[in-house]
């Protein structure tokens, strides 16, 4: 089973992209995700009492848990739907925080000592090399600079809070890291909106099918399951299922929003899973 995860994950954390649209149609983007992460955190509170696990802990493993749910789910996904709100392209979003294995691949080694090989460095260019493919670059469109800005903020915030996972020692259960992680995203988002924004939310049905979904199946599935892998594998090769997640959004909006699927789009699909299979399968013994 745990060798589906990445699968799953790539699955789920690409379907997100596709219901971000739908959700700041209908809310203010930093609204949409305080109203998000506070039902996770009561989510993972419900499900770690109903567990009988231990909710509190120490002061060090709250500030580092609330941080990382500060710069994932609070600078990340802020700077995600902060700039599809303001017109860039979703896909030019997505490409741009898909850069993350790049720079988690650069810092790995100095600051978590794991070892970086070279086979590992030729998966990520192939995998950058397909998504670059899928997703394109249209020179032609005028692309709002403080959405371009955003969104090297949010990849800068997920490469952080992905080698700051790792590098956290605690022996909680995933259910109250999580829990801690949402609480530090929900109050992020709070604060943005007590300072900055005017919020309001829209309870059409389309947000509320598209807001259940990030919660049931995007928070409650493919980030556990990405905080599982983090854990259990270096953070290099863990990211490297990121350059996924780019195609496969693409065959999503092909197959939901009608987006046909170029000759292309098909190449580099194949290019980037090819690079993912080089940078995580396993040296033989």
């Amino acid at each position: 089973m745990i060798r589906v995860f990445p699968l799953i994950f790539v699955i789920l954390w690409s379907s997100a992209f596709v219901t971000t649209k739908p959700i700041i149609d209908n809310s203010d983007p930093f609204a949409a995700l305080a109203f998000r992460f506070f039902f996770v955190a009561l989510g993972f509170l419900i499900f770690s009492i109903y567990r009988k696990q231990k909710i509190l802990t120490n002061t060090k493993n709250l500030f580092q848990l609330v941080l990382s749910g500060v710069l994932f789910h609070g600078v990340y996904l802020g700077g995600v739907f902060y700039s599809v709100s303001i017109g860039m392209p979703t896909s030019i979003v997505a490409l741009i925080v898909t850069l993350q294995p790049i720079l988690t691949n650069a810092l790995a080694g100095k600051f978590l000592g794991e070892e970086v090989s070279f086979k590992q460095w030729i998966g990520v260019i192939f995998g950058f090399l397909g998504a670059t493919l899928v997703l394109g670059f249209d020179v032609g469109t005028s692309l709002p600079t403080i959405g371009v800005v955003a969104s090297f903020i949010a990849l800068l915030a997920i490469t952080t809070s992905t080698l700051w996972q790792k590098k956290m020692d605690n022996d909680l259960p995933l259910s109250i890291s999580n829990m801690y992680q949402a609480i530090g995203g929900c109050l992020f988002h709070i604060i943005i909106i007590i300072i900055f924004t005017d919020p309001y939310i829209n309870f059409t049905s389309i947000f509320l099918i598209a807001i259940g979904h990030q919660i049931f199946l995007v928070s409650f599935g493919a980030f556990t399951i990405l905080m599982f892998l983090i854990k259990n594998n270096s953070a290099s090769k863990t990211v490297s299922i990121f350059f996924l997640i780019p195609p496969t959004t693409a065959v999503m909006a092909w197959l939901f929003l009608n987006e046909l699927l170029t000759n292309l789009d098909l190449i580099g699909f194949a290019i980037a899973t090819l690079g993912v299979y080089i940078a995580t399968r396993k040296n033989k013994v």
